[in-house]
């Protein structure tokens, strides 16, 4: 696997990547305030969306492509027609910073976590539909399950907690992790939940019942972040300067990708597997091709 391409993307960190449903464009968010839309593959500036007050946190892309979600530091969510790029919607609680936002796999729900350990849940239409006391500390990250029917909560502190939707009644508490929960995502259509420990340790959870089912102990220091490719088959960490790649079959490590400095903040796979965007400290994003994937 060879790194196919390294570009400056924004004038400060990379926090967050995404790729669009149809694979044709690279969506970044930056501490600059703003999001940015690349071609793919030759990852040229299509559009420059602005709006924030301050660092883009955390991106979401409804399943149809067409809404856009945003969390900011400057403590609100907005919700962008896209590709237009015109804001429809903007949602704010309790004037938090947004570390996280997540839409929903049916389009009908945006959630945000936020410092303070609180989460809120609206409609796409901007509706308020709950919110949620998660955590007496700061949030860093969120999922839905397939059916939206749970949102997964976490941040600093060693617990996961578990919340009914719509009602945002609590359904149980997860703990295990040491510090804090960087990552959370829901796999094998939803019977099994993935975290992700700043101790470098994974944990994955059985649905069912909640039980911890497994736990693998990474390589390396902290970890900070996650991504799922969309077959499910590999999970990519940020590990200090590099990103690993596991085999989520067997949790084995099969590749590193060296980035070459710190901070790496921001991942994500291509809908077809093919690509792997890595955004960092140093205001540019890496991509590499996967191998047995190109065209």
């Amino acid at each position: 696997m060879e790194e196919s391409t390294v570009f400056e993307a924004h004038s400060s960190y990379v926090l967050g990547l995404l790729f669009t449903p149809d694979g044709q464009t690279l969506i970044s968010a930056g501490m600059d305030n703003v999001v940015k839309l690349w071609s793919v593959p030759d990852w040229t500036l299509l559009r420059t969306l602005e709006g924030h007050a301050h660092s883009v946190n955390s991106i979401a892309l409804s399943p149809d492509g067409r809404t856009l979600a945003t969390g900011s530091t400057d403590t609100t969510v907005k919700l962008w027609a896209f590709p237009e790029g015109r804001v429809r919607h903007t949602l704010q609680d309790r004037k938090k910073v947004v570390a996280a936002v997540r839409i929903s796999a049916d389009g009908k729900w945006v959630a945000a976590g936020s410092y303070g350990g609180r989460a809120r849940v609206w409609t796409l239409a901007g509706e308020d539909v709950v919110g949620i006391r998660a955590s007496k500390k700061n949030l860093a990250t969120i999922a839905f399950s397939p059916d939206g029917k749970t949102l997964a909560t976490a941040g600093l502190g060693d617990d996961i907690s578990l919340w009914a939707l719509p009602s945002g009644q609590p359904i149980g508490t997860l703990s295990g992790h040491e510090v804090a929960v960087v990552a959370l995502a829901f796999v094998d259509g939803g019977r099994h939940l993935v975290s992700l420990g700043y101790e470098q340790t994974i944990k994955v959870w059985d649905t069912e019942d909640w039980r911890e089912a497994h736990t693998i102990q990474l390589s390396g220091p902290g970890s900070r972040g996650m991504a799922i490719s969309p077959d499910e088959k590999t999970a990519a960490i940020s590990v200090e300067s590099r990103v690993q790649l596991w085999s989520t079959e067997d949790w084995t490590l099969h590749a590193e990708l060296p980035v070459g400095t710190k901070a790496v903040n921001g991942m994500a796979f291509s809908p077809d597997g093919r690509w792997v965007a890595v955004g960092a400290a140093d205001r540019r994003i890496r991509v590499w091709e996967m191998e047995g994937k190109g065209k």
